[in-house]
């Protein structure tokens, strides 16, 4: 299966570098592709060497800042456009373990979503204040209330999409980021009846680099989950 690894980046050239070698040593068959948001660091920069040398590293440069979602969602634009069967997202500061990718490629032989899951068959998060742990858990709780989604863990971001699933969606109108984000893409690919698989994987909080969560990506998350359902329950759904 030609696979490809969609990494979003905003300064996190201390993280990259490392994750970058260690993807290339385990997997000699697959594709990365950074999609950088012109990040203040030299996060681009570094990567941009690494392409000149290695065909397997793919760089996409935006012009700033815009969000997590959209710059998946150019990720995927690419991943189609380039004849890859499937996607793997995944964080760049290694809170998501390379290791576990050939585990969500494996499952893509029975199933067209796979989702590493914190919290199927027990919780599995490591160094999270108990503050945040409660959050996200909530927030997994709340939007399986409210939507009827029977997934444990439908925000978390290490996921490996079938090139059908992708195929399926109207990228064009997906404007959502951070958890809201992800929820949209497993509603979407929920409801359209793709198979979908949620595998065990321990998350482990970012070493080096600041995170991205924010008050304003809770609350568009809080709001999606009813955006959805309505959606769904008057069918428009069908225009994503």
């Amino acid at each position: 299966m030609k696979a490809i690894v969609i990494i979003p980046t905003y300064n996190e050239k201390a993280n990259i570098e490392k994750l970058l070698h260690d993807l290339l040593e385990s997997y000699a068959d697959l594709d990365i592709l950074i999609v950088d948001d012109n990040s203040p660091d030299g996060t681009g920069a570094y990567v941009q060497s690494v392409c000149d040398s290695n065909p397997h590293v793919k760089l996409l440069k935006r012009a700033g800042k815009m969000g997590l979602g959209t710059a998946y969602v150019e990720g995927f634009k690419f991943m189609l456009a380039n004849g890859y069967e499937a996607a793997v997202q995944m964080d760049a500061d290694y809170s998501h373990d390379p290791k576990e990718i050939g585990n969500l490629l494996s499952a893509l032989k029975n199933y067209d979503l796979a989702i590493g899951s914190r919290y199927f068959h027990g919780v599995r998060v490591v160094n999270w204040p108990l503050r945040r742990l409660i959050l996200s858990y909530s927030a997994n709780l709340y939007t399986r209330i409210v939507t009827g989604m029977p997934i444990k863990d439908g925000t978390g971001g290490f996921k490996c999409f079938n090139r059908k699933v992708l195929e399926s969606i109207n990228l064009n109108a997906i404007h959502s980021n951070g958890y809201s984000f992800q929820i949209e893409m497993n509603f979407i690919a929920w409801k359209k009846g793709f198979r979908i698989i949620e595998i065990p994987i321990t998350f482990v909080d970012r070493v080096e680099g600041t995170s991205k969560m924010s008050k304003k990506i809770v609350r568009e998350a809080v709001v999606m989950v009813w955006k959805l359902r309505l959606k769904s329950m008057f069918g428009s759904l069908n225009s994503i």
